[in-house]
């Protein structure tokens, strides 16, 4: 949670050529204020859980629908929700623009599904300002499907770290060897399923969810 309160500096009270005790103990009293102020927030910075007082920016993401692509295809992983965002954009095309200079660091996770009888692979990256980011990549492999009509599920999670700009543009991309493609032929997608109240109640299950988090000056 961040600071309620910020410091700033008093409009001292004028200087007369002559001594005046009224306005030296206003201007005694303004400097108690703001000396008051600078304590107030150096003690909720120093105490052990001073951290909690700061608020770094941040977005939270996720898409609620499933998502598609195609053999061997670049594609953008997809967001549509932002349910806490500070210091980010989250943009129309699935991209989140950061407000300030730093390092970031994106922690994610894909709901895979593999529907085919043979384990396939998803390799899963980052682009900044739709370039490549050097060592971002991770392969996953998710196993063939059980049988006919039972899929396997996998969770296809990692994080990259980089130094950005303000303005600059984050995304996701991934792409597979052999995609789903209904009524065409089996392969991977990312689901995503609703909430579920038989036999047993759980959360929906978005088929991506993410952080980004600033984790310092670049």
């Amino acid at each position: 949670m961040a600071i309620a309160k910020t410091t700033k500096a008093p409009n001292l009270v004028i200087a007369e050529r002559d001594y005046l005790k009224n306005n030296e103990e206003q201007f005694r009293n303004q400097l108690r204020i703001y000396f008051n102020q600078i304590d107030t927030l150096s003690q909720e910075l120093l105490i052990e859980q001073g951290g909690a007082n700061i608020d770094f920016p941040h977005i939270v993401a996720y898409y609620d629908a499933s998502q598609y692509t195609t053999d061997d295809t670049p594609t953008k992983v997809l967001w549509n929700n932002a349910p806490d965002v500070a210091g980010f954009t989250l943009n129309v095309d699935s991209t989140a623009t950061a407000n300030y200079n730093g390092t970031y660091k994106i922690e994610y996770r894909l709901q895979g599904v593999n529907t085919e009888n043979v384990a396939l692979d998803t390799v899963i990256w980052l682009r900044v300002n739709n370039v490549d980011v050097a060592d971002s990549a991770t392969k996953f492999t998710i196993p063939a499907r059980k049988s006919a009509g039972v899929y396997t599920f996998s969770i296809m999670a990692s994080f990259v770290s980089w130094a950005s700009t303000a303005g600059d543009n984050f995304a996701l991309y991934w792409a597979t060897e052999k995609a789903f493609i209904s009524g065409v032929q089996d392969g991977i997608f990312l689901q995503a399923l609703p909430v579920q109240t038989s036999p047993y109640a759980h959360p929906e299950i978005p088929s991506s969810y993410g952080v980004i988090q600033y984790i310092g000056r670049e």
